[in-house]
């Protein structure tokens, strides 16, 4: 009596014991974010706090990093299994694909989420017809001014296109308002890529034809002699070479540009009295076209969420993407970057407060151009970023350092 008492005992510890660990059982995910533009790492601190606490059993470990060093971060953690979501670039689906650093989630992505996301959208996350994530930035780089600049200066309207934005810089500076107008992000970096796309859409550029490259012919040729032109000019901050978007962000919002190229976050930031000089005088627009050409530019700057192929965690990754690209959570978080989701635009919660913006956003996200579809797009960049910096700096003509970018293409 007394050993199958203490069966029982035993039986009911051990039963116990099972509930105890379900009950606690915590699934850890790493993801991998990028300290910089969009959402701000509060944000996706909030947002990850609200996804715990409906899911109690699943941990987070958040890491932000500067964008350029996102690609290698994620590139170099695949040998040792160290994230499980990654944030991504457009411009990577591609090689990622290619070289199975994410997962392929087409049977993941349901038919709600195709008919309620944006179609420009998807294609932040698609190659060769699958899906390897769920698009989660949407953002593309608008033109802000400084109204109370412009309105000194006389000029009633900010420009329609790329001319025009030279010529109401030179309006500006002739006055004495401002020494340098424009401030663009032309550092050696992916940012110069983004500003020199812009162009490239607004001349009726190509990066490729048939696999090879041919931006240093046509559009491509015309983006890149536009730069050098503007920034021979005298219009544009010559320290603009060395900026990054973020020091974009910080002159304009010292009130030391008249016009900057930047993305979507900047409009809240540049419009908030607490660290900004310029609050209340914010204006943005689509970037310019080209007379005859064009109406409006865009580049594709978007990013997506993606489950890598060393998680072992890949459900609860999922869950977790599912819940970040949700359109309850974009909505809540539409100050820094624009919901994926049709039906946001017409959400008071996201248009208050920012409706020229909005405005901008629904002809600029519908013009988004992209940067090239290509595994070898980190080699085709770099080989651009140099020639960019080369014809700024009077090192070599726009046309040759193009020819020369092509060559080193990888193509």
């Amino acid at each position: 009596m007394l050993k199958s008492s203490s069966k029982l005992l035993m039986g009911a510890a051990l039963i116990g014991a099972s509930f105890a660990s379900h009950a606690y059982a915590e699934t850890t995910i790493n993801a991998l974010f990028m300290a910089q533009a969009a959402y701000s790492e509060a944000d996706v601190r909030a947002m990850t706090d609200a996804f715990t606490k409906e899911n109690p059993d699943i941990k987070v470990n958040l890491e932000f990093v500067p964008y350029e060093g996102l690609h290698d971060k994620t590139v170099l953690a695949q040998g040792s299994g160290g994230y499980d979501v990654v944030l991504f670039d457009v411009i990577w689906p591609a090689e990622y694909a290619s070289n199975n650093v994410l997962v392929d989630v087409s049977s993941r992505v349901t038919d709600d989420m195709k008919k309620g996301v944006l179609p420009g959208a998807w294609t932040t996350v698609q190659y060769d017809g699958k899906y390897y994530g769920m698009p989660w930035i949407l953002d593309t780089k608008y033109l802000f001014y400084n109204k109370e600049i412009l309105e000194k200066a006389g000029i009633k309207n900010p420009p329609k296109t790329w001319e025009e934005l030279t010529e109401q810089a030179k309006t500006i500076k002739d006055k004495g308002l401002l020494a340098t107008p424009i401030a663009w992000s032309w550092a050696q970096a992916e940012a110069a890529i983004c500003d020199y796309t812009t162009l490239v859409s607004a001349y009726k550029g190509d990066f490729l034809k048939d696999g090879k490259p041919d931006f240093q012919n046509g559009g491509g040729l015309d983006a890149l002699n536009y730069m050098v032109s503007s920034y021979a000019s005298g219009v544009t901050n010559p320290n603009s070479k060395e900026f990054l978007e973020e020091d974009v962000r910080k002159v304009f919002q010292n009130g030391d540009a008249a016009f900057a190229l930047n993305w979507t976050y900047m409009y809240n930031m540049a419009n908030d009295p607490k660290d900004s000089k310029v609050a209340g005088k914010v204006g943005v627009v689509p970037a310019p076209g080209v007379a005859g050409k064009s109406e409006v530019s865009a580049v594709n700057g978007s990013m997506g969420l993606g489950v890598t192929t060393a998680s072992k965690n890949p459900d609860e990754a999922w869950k977790y993407i599912a819940f970040m690209t949700s359109q309850a959570t974009q909505n809540q978080y539409a100050k820094l970057s624009l919901p994926i989701w049709a039906s946001s635009y017409e959400d008071p919660a996201v248009t208050k407060g920012q409706e020229e913006l909005i405005a901008a956003a629904k002809v600029g996200l519908a013009a988004m151009y992209p940067r090239p579809t290509t595994p070898k797009y980190q080699e085709l960049s770099t080989a651009l970023q140099q020639a960019i910096q080369q014809s700024l700096l009077g090192q070599s003509p726009p046309e040759d350092a193009l020819k020369a970018a092509a060559e080193d293409s990888g193509l």
